[in-house]
């Protein structure tokens, strides 16, 4: 996951750290390193009330920053949240522990639609969190959305230097890769080479790349059509703009925020109440509306089904393909990332 924009019906509250003298390695203490506006402090602070277990928060911005801190640190820390592919990686690793889920009460709370994705069959290591689908935002005023249903489309040479795109690197090369017809996932380098060319040719469309605040450009007016996320374009609808977004007839590039356990956890049990409290509907509604993206927990998912940018159609959820590891491979996608971006 990655910075947020406006939200749905408020901005999350300040985060704060909940701490105390207590040690993290005491049964009353749990150390729990999350996505920076996930989790409104007073959600925390109703945990505590509810279990007596006090909790050390703290927040980064990126996967990267996690596995780090995990990989220098790995005892500090009982509950993570990692990103789709970053669970693959994290488990082969060492870094992540076997979850428990006959601990996990909620569990069946969960929508299916989510569950025994690529990353972690079964879901052995990880838990689904927060959910979100990569799909074509369309300014109604601007373009016809209807001449949009295909990532091709962006390649239209009448959208010269009016589009925008992700500043991700497999984002990018996965709408690149559907267009050729191959998976977003791939680690056959000839495919990934065929990608870099597709993108050469659309880089004149491009005038912007941005992942900080992706909703600001199609507010502004700066553009009227690219790639975004669908919490970002229903926080965008919000604000006024007439925005429609696409769920491409390629598939929409899904990902997951994932609860884990670390493999140095002090406090694996208060790591499973965790969880297991994260996923009371009252709870996952809670975080839906402090985030303004849904989580993997049905019964809250149905408060938000008359945002359709929020709440995909089935057809749509079953042509999405959920981002998975490419191992060593992401070196090579990183390396001609930066190229493009470099020629721009």
């Amino acid at each position: 996951m990655k910075k947020w924009a406006t939200l749905l019906t408020g901005s999350a509250c300040a985060l704060s750290l909940l701490s105390g003298t207590t040690t993290a390695s005491e049964n009353k203490t749990l150390v729990f390193m999350n996505w920076g506006p996930y989790i409104n402090s007073s959600v925390l602070e109703q945990f505590t009330n509810e279990t007596g277990i006090k909790v050390i928060y703290s927040t980064y911005e990126s996967n990267e920053t996690l596995y780090a801190k995990l990989k220098t640190h790995n005892q500090g820390y009982d509950l993570v949240v990692p990103s789709t592919y970053f669970v693959a990686k994290m488990r082969d690793e060492g870094m992540l522990q076997k979850i428990d889920k006959s601990k996990l009460s909620n569990f069946d709370k969960l929508d299916t639609n989510y569950l025994d994705k690529p990353f972690d069959p079964g879901n052995g290591y990880s838990i689904p969190h927060v959910v979100a689908i990569t799909g074509l935002a369309v300014n109604t005023d601007m373009y016809n959305a209807e001449d949009f249903t295909s990532w091709a489309d962006l390649w239209k040479p009448e959208l010269e230097g009016q589009i925008m795109l992700m500043d991700d690197t497999r984002e990018v090369f996965h709408i690149a890769l559907r267009k050729l017809g191959y998976s977003g996932n791939t680690t056959d380098e000839t495919q990934i080479a065929q990608a870099y060319a597709e993108l050469k040719k659309l880089m004149p469309n491009v005038l912007v790349f941005n992942s900080d605040n992706p909703g600001a450009p199609y507010m502004s007016g700066e553009v009227g059509v690219g790639m975004l996320w669908n919490g970002s374009a229903a926080a965008t609808q919000s604000e006024g703009v007439p925005l429609k977004l696409v769920f491409p007839k390629e598939g929409g590039i899904g990902w997951v925020d994932n609860f884990a356990i670390s493999s140095g956890a002090k406090n694996v049990e208060a790591a499973h109440k965790m969880i297991d409290f994260l996923l009371r509907p009252d709870i996952a509604e809670q975080i839906s509306r402090d985030t303004g993206y849904l989580t993997a927990v049905a019964e809250s998912n149905e408060k938000f089904k008359d945002i359709p940018a929020l709440f995909p159609s089935q057809q749509d959820l079953d042509r999405v393909e959920w981002q998975d590891s490419v191992g060593d491979k992401t070196v090579i996608y990183e390396e001609h990332f930066m190229k493009l971006k470099a020629a721009q």
